[in-house]
């Protein structure tokens, strides 16, 4: 099951919400180099740059500008669509502006997944949903092990507790209104990713990238912080591998933990480090205290579930997952093809 054939998404009909940002932007190109039609659903990107503009990924799929919060605009484009398939991307993602305004995460993040999944309820086409939540949504003890799946959701700050909160809609919606199995219900509880057009703010990967541009070292705020860090093809792929398992039998529908080895969770410090050994420029990691909002010092998932059931595993370690962001910035720092750059990973990593 794990090597599944992404030739599967051939011709299927998908709907992706956020598409425009990065996780969604890398999702479309997969989807439509493996011949899907896509629709997509998205505010317009969040970040300037973003990846969506950089890699046209507009030029390549039916992409539809809208609010996850206005039902009516997105139950038009869900109806013109008619999706088989349903990824659910769309979300405010940072920790950090979940504090400054958490009325809008929270209407993004709970009410933006009753939307979608009334979008789904009132429908036929749709056999595949999954959401895209995070690993945040645990309560958080500060263990040194993985949470597994039935461990309690109860996300810490407004961004984690919003997504725990998008958890249980799914969950509810999963027993009140498809238990007799026409649509299968999904949701993936991933770490954090890392990859090429991640321009987000507060994030430690665009943080490094934004200090080299400049010739500046890099400030790291919580550098022993240890964090589950993947690169976002890792991710995508568990996401496309459930979507079209469930999609085909509806055993395999529930909710996953995606995140590396226990032996690639490691420190934000470390990771600044990597970065440098594979950037190479002479910058240095300058490590001060943050002792603003909270963010949890240790988090990792047990992705035992994953592993069982689709006899998956991961396939490139935090090295290989740093090697290839950089790889991807000096090519469009450098004014390289950055699509081309997005296929040649894509197909090194599905090959």
């Amino acid at each position: 099951m794990a090597d599944f054939d992404i030739s599967f998404y051939r011709n299927k009909k998908v709907l992706v919400t956020g598409h425009t940002g990065f996780k969604g932007s890398w999702l479309c190109k997969i989807l439509t180099d493996a011949g899907a039609d896509v629709t997509g659903y998205s505010l317009e990107p969040p970040t300037d740059p973003s990846l969506f503009e950089i890699a046209e990924i507009g030029r390549d799929i039916h992409s539809v500008i809208g609010d996850i919060r206005d039902y009516s605009t997105l139950k038009k484009a869900f109806d013109e669509a008619q999706p088989e398939i349903v990824f659910h991307l769309a979300a405010q993602p940072i920790v950090r502006n979940s504090y400054k305004d958490p009325g809008y995460t929270y209407e993004t993040n709970v009410m933006g997944t009753v939307n979608i999944l009334e979008c789904v309820r009132n429908s036929s086409c749709v056999k595949s949903f999954l959401n895209v939540t995070t690993d945040k949504v645990y309560f958080n003890k500060e263990w040194v092990w993985g949470y597994r799946e039935d461990e309690k959701l109860d996300g810490y700050d407004p961004y984690s507790n919003s997504k725990s909160c998008s958890e249980l809609v799914t969950h509810s919606y999963k027993d009140s209104f498809f238990s007799d199995g026409r649509a299968a219900i999904s949701t993936a509880r991933a770490g954090n990713v890392i990859g090429g057009g991640d321009f987000a703010d507060y994030r430690i990967i665009p943080d490094c990238i934004r200090a080299v541009q400049r010739n500046d070292d890099i400030m790291v705020r919580n550098p022993l912080s240890i964090r589950p860090y993947q690169h976002v093809l890792e991710s995508l792929y568990v996401y496309l591998m459930i979507a079209a398992a469930q999609y085909e039998n509806i055993k395999y529908a529930g909710c996953y933990n995606v995140g590396p080895d226990d032996r690639d969770c490691c420190e934000t410090g470390a990771l600044v480090d990597l970065f440098l050994r594979y950037w190479g420029s002479g910058q240095k990691r300058i490590d001060c205290c943050d002792e603003g909002l909270h963010e949890a010092n240790v988090l990792k998932l047990d992705c035992s579930l994953l592993k069982n059931t689709f006899a998956w595993s991961p396939r490139w370690n935090i090295e290989k997952a740093v090697e290839k962001v950089v790889e991807w910035s000096k090519c469009w720092l450098n004014h390289g093809d950055v699509r081309v750059c997005m296929d040649r990973q894509i197909d090194e990593f599905f090959a």
